[in-house]
């Protein structure tokens, strides 16, 4: 990752000597471990019957799970301390 040196502080209350971090100028793999572990999406997905259920991946794209509805998926992320965001 790019490490800005130019403020060793900011608004936040963080450390003096705590390194901050310029995201416009992460890698795309960078960008896409950004909020692996907080983050999870729900894709609408059809079922090999014809129906449709709900695929919930990490932010980096890794399959997790399926679930019958889009509340039951939201519901499986919130149980795991993480947070939903819809894909269309």
């Amino acid at each position: 990752m790019n490490i800005d040196h130019s403020n060793k502080s900011n608004d936040l209350g963080s450390a003096p000597d705590a390194e901050l971090i310029d995201i416009r100028h992460l890698s795309d793999l960078q960008l896409a471990r950004l909020g692996v572990s907080q983050l999870a999406y729900i894709k609408r997905v059809p079922t090999d019957n014809g129906g449709i259920a709900f695929a919930i991946h990490a932010a980096d794209g890794t399959p997790m799970a399926l679930a019958a509805d889009c509340e039951v998926a939201a519901a499986a992320i919130r149980q795991h301390d993480m947070v939903a965001a819809l894909v269309h």
